[in-house]
């Protein structure tokens, strides 16, 4: 009974607060980001549905509503219909190769006509040499191990870990990996805004190739115009996110950064509308659309959505050796630049290898000569790069993480939940850590005390 008048009181909240606030479109991001991950996570790396739906709605801000989300999975049709007591409803649909895509009023999304399972299958020999064999790597070393025991430790009450993979290379090899149940080295996971990153990687290659360039204006027809004060941002702006836009990131649902990933077909389309609020290069705000623009630069660059596809696997997957890969699209077949690229955790450990590496692979330069630098340098008075979290900052985080265990020359892809590629070129070693930590740093701690004990364990 207590649990009826509770759902009851929740409801009538949430009506009452609909009337006053009208917060339909915070409440579709709520289910539309229920609908994705549930039908990405079953669909792409092969969950259990129930299970990720539980995790789904400890994240921050979900939370609140999870006595009245509601999900439902069509395994015939591979789509996932989730919403608040039956209302605000979003739907998802899986797409084989390419993982899943907001279903948005009547229009369909672009289906892309290419034959991922024949990229995935290439037989091109990668660049960067073997990091580890068919098996787990079982670390001998006992700290090592306890490091992994650390890592996997889950607290008896929130907020919880929920560590799905770790790995650390050295030196180019994997010393040291474990995996959650259900979890195996080719199990493609989650990287959420690491996949900005990968945005990154992609522009420095096209950089190294001379097809664009950090410090020209960005190639947005949009802006133009000499009267339209964005003609003068530059792609240096979107990577560091100084656009001045009013695009800032906060995932209440009421931003525009969360609005565009789940209630609109074309993501850039959205984001490029946005209005300037101060001078490009002048202000930081956290944003994914400007990692969506980036995409679309890209995809506009190398000739459309089939072509920028192409372009990532010839360019980046096949040279690191990445088979364990899917990229999302959004409605109009745009890269999904912002969050959601899934890659097994060894491809991610390889992700981190080439810029561990200056960019270098198995003796062909892959990203401009200054790219890796450039992205690791912190941005006005931040923690952030471009594309990357650093700390090669005077930024109060920055010298926090030093005091965890992460060392002051390393740099990092970072995802909601805890997903991190940390690069650490003085002790020529990468450590991936994915999984869904329901704290908001994203279990940061946990982070640099691995970090810390991977470190002690080479150096002894």
């Amino acid at each position: 009974m207590r649990k009826w008048i509770a759902v009851g009181l929740v409801l009538l909240a949430v009506v009452a607060s609909t009337i006053i606030f009208q917060p339909g479109r915070a409440l579709r991001v709520a289910t539309g980001y229920v609908a994705h991950n549930v039908c990405s996570k079953t669909f792409v790396s092969g969950f259990d549905p129930q299970t990720v739906f539980a995790e789904t709605i400890e994240r921050n801000g979900i939370r609140r509503l999870r006595l009245l989300l509601r999900y439902h999975l069509d395994r015939t049709t591979k789509i996932v219909d989730a919403s608040v007591a039956g209302l605000f409803a979003s739907r998802a649909a899986f797409r084989d190769g390419f993982g899943c895509v907001m279903l948005l009023g009547a229009e369909q999304p672009y289906l892309l006509r290419s034959d991922v399972e024949a990229l995935k299958a290439s037989k091109i020999p990668p660049l960067l040499p073997e990091i580890a064999g068919p098996a787990v790597v079982e670390p001998a070393d006992p700290a090592l191990v306890a490091a992994l025991d650390h890592a996997f430790e889950e607290p008896a009450a929130p907020p919880f870990r929920w560590t799905k993979a770790v790995v650390v290379a050295r030196d180019g090899r994997v010393i040291a990996e474990r995996y959650a149940p259900g979890v195996g080295i080719d199990t493609p996971l989650l990287g959420l805004s690491m996949t900005k990153s990968v945005v990154n990687a992609l522009i420095g290659i096209m950089t190294q190739q001379g097809l664009i360039s950090p410090s020209l204006p960005a190639p947005i027809s949009e802006w133009r115009a000499a009267s339209d004060p964005r003609h003068e941002i530059e792609i240096e702006h979107l990577l560091r996110m100084t656009t001045g836009l009013a695009l800032d990131e906060t995932n209440s649902g009421f931003d525009v950064a969360s609005q565009m990933v789940y209630l609109h077909n074309d993501m850039a389309g959205f984001a490029v509308k946005a209005r300037p609020i101060a001078p490009p290069g002048k202000r930081w705000a956290y944003s994914s659309p400007t990692a969506q623009l980036l995409a679309r630069i890209i995809r506009d660059a190398v000739g459309g959505p089939e072509q920028t596809l192409a372009y990532a696997w010839r360019e980046l997957f096949y040279p690191l050796g990445m088979r364990n890969v899917t990229l999302e699209f959004d409605g109009t077949g745009t890269l999904q630049g912002s969050n959601y690229m899934f890659a097994s955790a060894r491809d991610w450990i390889r992700f981190g290898l080439l810029y561990l590496n200056d960019g270098v692979v198995g003796g062909k330069r892959i990203l401009h000569e200054d790219w890796v630098a450039f992205s690791a340098a912190a941005t006005l008075d931040t923690d952030y790069g471009a594309g990357f979290w650093t700390n090669r900052s005077e930024h109060p985080f920055a010298k926090g993480r030093v005091r965890l265990g992460i060392p002051r020359d390393a740099f990092y892809a970072s995802g909601d939940l805890g997903q991190r590629v940390v690069i650490i070129p003085s002790q020529q070693m990468v450590v991936v850590r994915l999984g869904d930590a329901t704290d908001p740093a994203g279990d940061i701690r946990g982070l640099g005390r691995l970090v810390g004990e991977a470190i002690a364990a080479t150096q002894k």
